[in-house]
């Protein structure tokens, strides 16, 4: 899939919610913090991700056309706080105690883990399989690793092997 092409006004804007927060927090915590990367690849459903090493705020392009304003007010100072988090306290859990302290307190947002937004634009395809009590989704990885007899997937809950198609209780 392509990635979109962002305007440059909504660039800047992510920009300058980076640039406010890590004011904050340099402000807050009385210590300078370089800007991290912005980089535009995320993929899949999740909004965004924190590289510590490489010290990169990775931002899903599609969600964020959709929902400009919530990665500007939560997605971008999610992330940053991941990075901070690490530079302060090293490594800790991902939304741990320094984590909710750190978007809470020193930049000023409510602690959410995950994101609401739709995701039916970023979902991937899936494929029905069954098994003896349920219906199943495997990705498309999967199917293909099943159809050249790669894996084989089994329920969790009833332990049967998964097949192709749709499940219909007996």
């Amino acid at each position: 899939m392509k990635t979109p092409r962002l305007p440059v006004a909504v660039q800047q804007a992510v920009m300058r919610s980076l640039r406010h927060f890590l004011q904050l927090a340099s402000d807050r915590l009385e210590r300078p913090f370089a800007e991290p990367a912005l980089v535009y690849q995320q993929r899949g459903t999740a909004a965004g991700t924190a590289w510590m090493e490489k010290w990169e705020i990775r931002l899903n392009p599609v969600l964020l056309m959709e929902n400009q304003q919530a990665f500007v007010d939560e997605v971008v100072p999610h992330e940053l706080a991941h990075l901070l988090v690490w530079k302060v306290f090293g490594r800790v859990p991902p939304h741990g105690k320094e984590w909710k302290w750190m978007m809470q307190e020193v930049l000023g947002v409510p602690a959410r883990r995950t994101h609401k937004f739709e995701i039916a634009s970023v979902r991937a395809k899936t494929f029905p399989y069954r098994c003896g009590c349920q219906q199943h989704h495997l990705t498309v990885r999967r199917h293909n690793r099943v159809l050249r007899g790669e894996s084989e997937y089994r329920c969790v809950r009833c332990k049967s092997l998964l097949k192709p198609g749709d499940y219909s209780p007996s």
